[in-house]
């Protein structure tokens, strides 16, 4: 499995065949069809298992987490960290891999519910009484989240200022949100009032 994932960085998933998994794992290629029947189920297989241990790798600061900009502070360390290990690119790259391989779609899929599953949780705790609660959902939120990392991980190979520009961005936006937290109760009523609004009418028309 680790000559898998080793592969996936250094070929890319089209790159990627029993033959470069066995080079990278010191192994003969027959072994990959032996222990997991398919070159798919193999690289299945190592994605969930990386993806596990990464998410229990960060599970307790998820858990410390008690604002959005914490949220973010912990993203940006996650994407730095991810980013050097290489697992991000690797989530990328079966994410390549899914749009044209169905057998690649849902276990891929499955990792990042795992990513999504932690983020929502964070999510549900530090928006619980926000008046952002009432206009954003945290799990298409978390989703969001999700996406937008690994969007940032395929930017930060062509625009590595850009991206960080973006987190910066983002970490702004977590101020604002802090900033409503603290507004005192006929401040906060106001801004449940008007975000409900604009919730009930939706987008305007341009």
């Amino acid at each position: 499995m680790d000559g898998a994932l080793q592969a996936i960085r250094q070929h890319g998933i089209a790159g990627v065949s029993a033959r470069t998994v066995a080079a990278c794992a010191g192994v003969n290629q027959a072994l990959v069809f032996y222990h997991f029947g398919t070159l798919d189920d193999l690289l299945a297989t190592a994605c969930q298992a990386a993806t596990v241990d990464r998410v229990a790798h960060y599970r307790d600061r998820f858990a410390a987490v008690r604002s959005l900009r914490e949220l973010l502070e912990l993203g940006r360390d996650l994407h730095e960290q991810e980013r050097r290990n290489g697992s991000l690119a690797v989530l990328a790259q079966l994410l390549a891999g899914a749009q044209v391989d169905d057998r690649l779609a849902a276990p891929t899929a499955a990792a990042l519910r795992l990513w999504t599953d932690e983020i929502e949780q964070v999510l549900r705790r530090v928006l619980a009484g926000s008046p952002l609660a009432e206009l954003a959902d945290p799990a298409g939120l978390a989703r969001a989240v999700t996406a937008g990392f690994i969007g940032l991980e395929l930017y930060d190979g062509i625009d590595r200022p850009g991206a960080d520009a973006a987190l910066a961005t983002l970490e702004q936006l977590a101020v604002l949100a802090d900033v409503v937290d603290e507004l005192g109760p006929i401040a906060r009523r106001a801004v449940r009032g008007r975000l409900g609004s604009r919730r009930r009418s939706g987008p305007r028309s341009r």
